[in-house]
């Protein structure tokens, strides 16, 4: 009676058994040490790619996880569905192949769908699934037309596609590239307008009680603004609907894009710049932004090898790809590089040996990668995730000022301060550089934060659109926000803040200097002469008081707020004068005395230092939250001019003091592998390090 029993106790519950059980195995990605080689497959490629040959290049360079093609624009693979175009060139069951023997290797397989495009077959039979511009133009490359969210190949056929290979092949991920809305042909360089496809104009039609679809991109148009709210509701609702798709198939499947709702690998991208000056911190900007705007996600930045999309064969220099490689790894990402085809008979293979090397440096020592907590106490707001035009210039030039002077920062992206109420409490001082929209919760929390201590600094139009949180916070009123400030000159009057510009009493200026009313702050600082007389040396002068000032500082009970209504990032990120750098890091010095305590160092302004506390990222350590030390990653970038990228000059008796509340029982390197003489005292590991060539992680053990 008792076996009978339990036989019927278990044929009824082991169901349930097996699936808590499943649930509760700890998600694949979730391990964040992820080493990815992404091969965007050309059609023709699929006629000659070898699984052996692909698993066996994937093993050489220490990769474990192979991101590929698998459809979308085109089926990479023999698909039964008669909506999804079949790559020509497809033989046989090659994915399945790669897939299989990935797997036997222990190489996690994502792969790659595209619903941007169709193919030009598929649009004759239904030309009502793609984009129309305003004018009936079509968004075209060569006979792939771009599709419409709306329309019934993107809201259903694409699921159906993402079934099919769920159900044909044992993947362990999806990635989706390219997806929500287009407006652009980016392989071209053109803009076409918002789409204007029927599907579209109904379902806005629906969503805005009736209103007409937008035909410009006007912020300040309110139904441009009900527009962006439309896009960004259809867009999450594609997404949840896939994520349960997904997820009701196998939980284990990871989905990967470059958002961030209903993710589990945020992508990011580290591409060449095509304007001057060349960005070296790309992907330090990328991953720090990612990982603390949204601290529930893997963040995986690629480092993309084309230079642009019309010299797709040609690579980038193999020194940047290093610099990308090793500022992933020191920000909390895992590596990811995306190349055109498989690595055989690759057009540009310089930067193979750069492959092999950090990914066989991260496989060795993954143990303390991954895991990071911050230790910073100064927050940069940025303007999003792909910030452009005078916001972006201004927001990195901020951030060059403080890599510069070795002061530990976080990025947190500026949509997501509602988010993270706590965390952005918790920083002693928060710099907004020219963020000209916040959200009222966004803007309430840095109210709070205010009155609990946090200093703010904000720099140029910052709060434009918000003059009562503009005089409540800073005791400021906009007067003129853009004004050329071309010729005019600002001067370092108070010596017990302005304490770097010995032997200098006139700053020059360009870019935007407003002309604000500074009347409601505690002080006023940075007079501002006027442009005086331009011409020969026998009649210049004239730089006359003009009565505005270029500074000020609001006193709260418990804090500071300082706000520069002048392009302060943008004229150092542009120009790199010392002078401007000095300015912001004479404020911060004022309103945050030991913000440089916390890395001091001899090293040069080229170096990158990162500091993390970690905890060793082992499969037993999975759940772990206390920390085991701190890691001071080294970026060396000294071979960056500022237009291209050389070796790295070697550096030598680099001398660091690191601030650690708990003394070390260990120091070493993890690019020598040997040990560092250390001491400590008051709170501060003293060490030098040797010798520094393209990176160095300084770990120092607690336990």
């Amino acid at each position: 009676m008792k076996k009978l029993l339990l036989t019927f106790y278990f044929l009824l519950f082991s169901p349930l058994i097996f699936a808590q059980t499943t649930s509760k195995k700890p998600f694949w990605w979730k391990r964040n040490n992820l080493r990815v080689i992404q091969m965007n497959l050309p059609a023709y490629e699929a006629a000659t790619i070898n699984a052996d040959s692909i698993v066996s290049d994937l093993i050489n360079v220490s990769a474990n996880t192979l991101l590929i093609n698998a459809g979308g624009i085109m089926a990479f693979f023999p698909t039964k569905l008669d909506f999804h175009y079949l790559n020509p060139y497809v033989k046989n069951d090659v994915l399945g192949e790669v897939i299989r023997k990935c797997h036997e290797n222990d190489i996690k397989v994502i792969v790659r769908f595209d619903f941007s495009r169709i193919h030009e077959s598929i649009f004759k039979a239904h030309p009502d699934w793609c984009y129309i511009s305003s004018k009936g133009e079509r968004i075209i490359n060569t006979d792939m037309y771009v599709v419409s969210i709306n329309a019934p190949y993107v809201q259903e056929k694409a699921f159906k596609i993402i079934e099919e290979v769920i159900d044909t092949f044992p993947i362990d991920g999806i990635f989706l590239n390219m997806p929500g809305y287009q407006v652009n042909n980016p392989y071209e360089g053109k803009y076409h307008g918002i789409d204007q496809n029927e599907f579209d104009q109904k379902r806005f039609q629906a969503f805005s009680n009736g209103q007409p679809l937008p035909k410009e991109e006007n912020k300040a148009d309110p139904l441009f603004q009900k527009y962006l709210e439309f896009k960004k509701f259809t867009v999450e609702d594609w997404s949840e609907r896939l994520h349960k798709l997904v997820k009701s198939k196998n939980e284990q499947i990871a989905i990967c894009t470059y958002s961030d709702k209903f993710v589990d690998i945020i992508r990011h991208e580290s591409q060449s710049m095509t304007t001057l000056p060349y960005w070296p911190y790309s992907a330090s900007d990328n991953v720090g932004n990612a990982v603390n705007s949204f601290p529930d996600h893997i963040v995986s930045n690629a480092s993309i090898q084309q230079i642009s999309f019309q010299s797709r064969y040609n690579a980038v220099e193999p020194q940047e790809v290093r610099i990308r490689l090793y500022e992933n790894i020191a920000n909390g990402s895992g590596l990811d590089m995306s190349m055109m085809g498989d690595m055989r008979g690759y057009e540009d293979e310089r930067n193979y040996d750069v492959f092999k090397k950090v990914y066989s440096f991260h496989k060795k020592h993954e143990q303390y990668f991954g895991k990071y907590k911050s230790v910073a106490k100064i927050a940069v707001i940025a303007p999003g995730a792909w910030p452009n035009g005078d916001p972006m210039q201004e927001y990195r030039g901020i951030q060059l000022m403080l890599r510069e002077a070795h002061i530990p920062f976080d990025i947190v992206e500026d949509g997501q301060i509602e988010n993270l109420a706590e965390k952005v409490k918790s920083y002693k001082l928060i710099i907004l550089p020219e963020i000209t929209y916040l959200k009222p919760k966004a803007i309430q929390i840095l109210k709070d934060a205010s009155k609990l201590g946090t200093n703010l600094i904000a720099t140029n139009r910052s709060f434009f659109d918000s003059p009562e949180t503009l005089n409540e916070l800073f005791g400021a009123k906009i007067e003129k926000k853009d004004n050329d400030g071309a010729g005019n000159y600002l001067v370092p009057d108070d010596r017990t803040i302005f304490k770097s510009f010995a032997g200098q009493k006139m700053l020059f200026w360009k870019f935007n200097l407003g002309l604000y009313d500074l009347s409601g702050a505690d002080q006023k600082l940075l007079p501002i002469l006027a442009k005086g007389r331009p011409g020969p040396p026998e009649i210049i002068g004239g730089h006359d008081p003009t009565g505005y000032y270029a500074m000020g500082i609001k006193d709260h009970p418990k804090s500071k707020a300082i706000i520069l209504p002048i392009n302060l990032g943008k004229i150092y990120y542009m120009h790199g004068y010392q002078e401007h750098k000095n300015l912001l890091l004479d404020a911060i010095k004022y309103v945050l005395p030991d913000a440089d305590q916390l890395v001091q160092t001899n090293a040069p302004a080229r170096v990158e230092t990162i500091l993390k506390e970690f905890t060793r990222n082992t499969v037993s350590n999975h759940d772990k939250q206390s920390n085991d030390g701190l890691i001071l990653h080294l970026v060396n970038l000294t071979g960056f001019s500022g237009t291209t990228y050389f070796e790295p000059i070697p550096l030598t008796k680099l001398k660091f003091k690191v601030r650690s509340e708990k003394k070390p029982k260990k120091v070493f390197s993890l690019a020598s592998g040997q040990p560092i003489r250390f001491t400590w005292k008051d709170s501060l590991v003293d060490l030098e390090l040797a010798e520094l060539n393209g990176y160095d992680g300084i770990v120092m053990e607690w336990k």
